[in-house]
């Protein structure tokens, strides 16, 4: 497609935002709740909310973690697509797109593990990521907030 997409407004370090693709990944399949409704995403550590209806056990963070550790391991490449919004209005929740968000929007795929439209920059392969970790959970509200580190 020859249509220019929007610019992303930030700069991000590619294997932390693409960490937080797996985690948002894994929180949907393993929990059936909806993407991160808020994020921070920096070098050092980030954090997701969540919309969730209660705190996490120590155990199911760690399962968590080594969800999202195994699919790092697995090697899988990260690609990206063009579609218009019309391509993919089912695929994905539009309501995230930025109100002057061009037609053309770009999806960032991780192997066959997750998909999501996203203008920021990710690695090529799952293994540049390094180790995750969960390094503390809250929940206050009906929020779920979950603060990760790599290395």
């Amino acid at each position: 497609m020859d249509e220019i997409i929007n610019e992303h407004n930030k700069k991000e370090y590619p294997p932390m935002h693409t960490a937080e693709h797996i985690l948002n990944g894994t929180m949907v399949k393993m929990w059936g709740c909806k993407r991160s409704c808020k994020s921070h995403v920096e070098r050092e550590k980030s954090k997701l909310d969540y919309v969730f209806p209660r705190a996490l056990t120590p155990e199911e963070i760690k399962s968590i973690e080594d969800r999202v550790n195994e699919v790092i391991q697995k090697d899988l490449p990260v690609t990206i697509e063009y579609a218009t919004q019309e391509e993919v209005k089912h695929r994905f929740d539009m309501e995230r797109l930025p109100d002057n968000a061009t037609d053309t929007v770009r999806i960032v795929n991780v192997g066959d593990y997750d998909e999501c439209l996203c203008a920021g920059d990710h690695v090529q392969n799952t293994t540049e990521i390094g180790t995750f970790r969960i390094t503390s959970s809250r929940y206050q509200d009906g929020m779920l907030r979950l603060v990760f580190r790599l290395g």
